[in-house]
This record gives structure tokens, sequence and C-alpha cells, in this order.
């Protein structure tokens, strides 16, 4: 019977399940995303808006009366993602949508909540991104936004066409 005080085999270093996979950008990213959401949703709990939804919201407040396509190129989302998260806020009564210059095009308003839920979201919404950052020294979030900044933008395209399905 072997000894099971014994290490592993000679050479052979047995990865901990929990870091192996984290030399991995792709993972990274997922994990931060995941995290930055627990604190969107902690900072912001209550008020019942997802980070999404207020990105859209903030899309909206900055450029009131934009159309639903550059909403979707806003947030870097497909059209029909976009169309759903419109008719979420828009029964929720946080924006408005009226029929723009063909039938096509929805103009988009935030409605009176909405500029409510916005003013009352600004300061949970900040914290929940500097949470997400404060770990690192100053110059370095900035490096960090800026490099972030160059991956997406060298990247932009292929997110863009709808993924296939195998």
């Amino acid at each position: 019977m072997p000894d099971a005080s014994a290490s592993p085999r000679p050479g052979r270093c047995d990865p901990d399940p929990a870091t192996l996979l984290l030399d991995r950008p792709g993972v990274l990213v997922r994990r931060l995303h995941q995290v930055h959401s627990a604190m969107f949703q902690e900072e912001c709990a209550g008020i019942g808006v997802t980070p999404v939804q207020y990105s859209l919201l903030s899309l909206v407040q900055a450029a009131p009366g934009m159309d639903q396509r550059s909403a979707a190129a806003g947030l870097r989302l497909d059209r029909f993602t976009t169309a759903d998260v419109i008719r979420r806020l828009q029964a929720a009564g946080l924006l408005g949508v009226a029929a723009g210059r063909d039938r096509r095009t929805r103009l988009l308003t935030l409605t009176a909540a909405g500029a409510a839920v916005m003013a009352r979201m600004q300061l949970p919404a900040a914290r929940a991104h500097a949470r997400l950052v404060a770990p690192l020294p100053a110059a370095d979030r900035a490096v960090l936004l800026r490099l972030l900044r160059q991956l997406v933008d060298a990247h932009e395209a292929e997110g863009a066409a709808a993924p296939k399905v195998r």
C-alpha cells in the first residue's frame, strides 16, 4: 500500500483546480465581469435595474431621442437583445419609446421615473465601479482602463456578428 504522506510523483505538481484556469485572459475577463455584476447588484440593491439596463438608461440620458439602432451600437449588443432591454425598461415605466421618421425607427427618452431612477443610481453605480478597481494603485487603474479599451477597440468586429450555432 502506498504511503499516504508521500508527495505526488517526482517532477509533477498537481494543479489546484481553483487556480488552474487563471492564466487564461478569457477566464479572467469573465470572472471580473461576474465580480463587477455582483458589486453593482449589491450597491444598487432594491432599485431593480441591471447593469445592462443602467447602461442603456445612461446612453439615453446622455443623448435623449437616440434611436434604437444607436442604442444597440452603444451597448455593443445585437438589436434583438437591445429590443428586449428596451421593452423591459418601457414596461417598468423608465423609458419612453416614440416612432421615428419611418415605421422601423424607434426613438428613446427617459421618463420622469427613469430620470429619478438614474439620479438615485449615480452614487451606488459609481461606488460599484470604484470598488472593482480599488485594489489597484491609482496609476494602475488608468493603465488597466487604457489596456482594456485597447483590447476592445482592436477586437471590436469580433463580437459584432451573431454567433454560429453548431
